[in-house]
C-alpha cells in the first residue's frame, strides 16, 4: 500500500503485534506512562480515522489506535475468520501485550460492539468510555445500501469488485463532504485497493447479526446484556445528526435510554464521520472530560 499521498496526515510511528501468525497493525502515541486510550475504528475505516484526535490527546494520555485484522495497515489474511469474536480476542490480546490498566475506550461504528465486547468480558479494566455513532445492543435496523452488500453474490460484485463500500463512504458518511479533500479520501481508500485487500469490509458486513438465527447473535446479545454493569461509568456520547446508519432518532436515542447520566453532544452538520466533521469541536470536549 502507497502512503506517500497523505503521509503528511498520518505522521505516526507503526507498531505491530503478531497474532495466530498474522500482524496486527497499531500506533502508540503519548507518554508510555500515561493513562491509556484504547480508540477502536470501524468498517471501512482504520486508524486513519482517528489522526485529527491524535495529537492533542496524546500530550496526557497514552493512545493505543489499532488497525482490527484485514483493516488498515494490518495483514489481510484470505482465510481468516473475520468474526466479532474474533476482533474481540484480537482487542484483548492488544491489551494484555502492553500490559494496559484502567483503560479509557474510544469507540466507533463497528468499534462500539467491539469494544463493548472488551468491556464486558474484562469490565475491571475499563474506567470510561467515549462514544461516536455506533452501536453494542440488538436493535436490527439497517439501511438499504448496506443491505444489498450482504446478498450472496452481488454483495461480493459490490464491496469487492466495485469497491462501492469503501469508495462512496468518504462522500455518503460525511456531512461536510467538501471537506473530505481528495487526499483525505485517498487516505481512508488506500488500505482497500484491491479485490483481495476487500475481503475484511465484505465480512463486517455479513457479520451484522440481523437475524435471529445468525452465528454472532449470542454474543450480540450477550454483550447487550452486559452493558448495564457500566451505568455508573463515566461516558461521553458525540453524535454526527446526519448519520444515514446509525441514526440520532434510533440508536442515540437508545445509547440515552441505557445511560442516563453520560454526557451527550449532537453536531448537527455532522455525518457518520463525526470525527472528520466536528474534530475541531470535539477535541475540547473530550479533553474536558478526560481531565474531570
Amino acid at each position: 500500500m502507497d502512503i506517500s499521498t497523505f503521509q503528511d496526515l498520518y505522521p505516526f510511528k507503526s507498531h505491530w503485534l503478531a497474532i495466530d501468525g498474522h500482524r496486527l497493525h497499531y500506533l502508540d502515541e503519548g507518554p508510555p506512562d500515561a493513562p491509556p486510550l484504547l480508540m477502536l475504528h470501524g468498517n471501512p475505516t482504520w486508524s486513519f480515522y482517528y489522526r485529527t484526535l491524535i495529537p492533542s490527546l496524546s500530550q496526557s494520555h497514552r493512545v493505543i489506535v489499532p488497525d482490527h485484522l484485514g483493516c488498515g495497515l494490518s495483514d489481510k489474511p484470505q482465510q481468516y475468520p473475520y468474526c466479532l469474536a474474533r476482533h474481540i480476542a484480537n482487542v484483548e490480546c492488544l491489551v494484555e501485550q502492553l500490559h494496559l490498566k484502567d483503560i479509557t475506550l474510544v469507540l466507533h461504528d463497528w468499534g462500539g460492539v467491539i469494544g463493548m465486547g472488551y468491556a464486558t468480558r474484562q469490565p475491571e479494566n475499563v474506567r470510561r468510555f467515549v462514544i461516536f455513532n455506533t452501536a453494542a445492543f440488538v436493535l436490527p435496523l439497517i439501511p438499504k445500501r448496506i443491505k444489498l452488500c450482504r446478498v450472496p453474490y452481488l454483495g461480493e460484485v459490490l464491496v469487492r469488485g466495485l469497491n462501492l463500500f469503501a469508495g462512496l463512504a468518504v462522500y455518503m458518511a460525511s456531512g461536510h463532504p467538501r471537506r473530505m479533500s481528495p487526499q483525505i479520501r485517498a487516505g481512508y481508500k488506500a488500505p482497500y485497493d484491491n479485490w483481495a485487500n476487500r475481503l475484511a469490509i465484505l465480512r463486517f458486513v455479513r457479520d451484522i447479526p440481523l437475524e435471529a438465527n445468525h452465528p454472532t447473535r449470542p454474543l450480540l446479545v450477550d454483550i447487550d446484556h452486559g452493558l448495564a454493569q457500566f451505568k455508573s461509568h463515566p461516558m461521553l456520547i458525540l453524535w454526527g445528526g446526519q448519520d444515514f446508519c446509525f441514526t440520532e432518532r434510533d440508536f442515540f436515542a437508545e445509547w440515552k435510554r441505557r445511560f442516563p447520566q453520560a454526557e451527550t453532544h449532537v453536531f448537527p452538520d455532522a455525518g457518520h464521520y463525526v470525527v472528520e466533521d466536528a474534530h475541531e469541536r470535539i477535541v475540547p470536549l473530550v479533553l474536558k472530560f478526560l481531565s474531570s
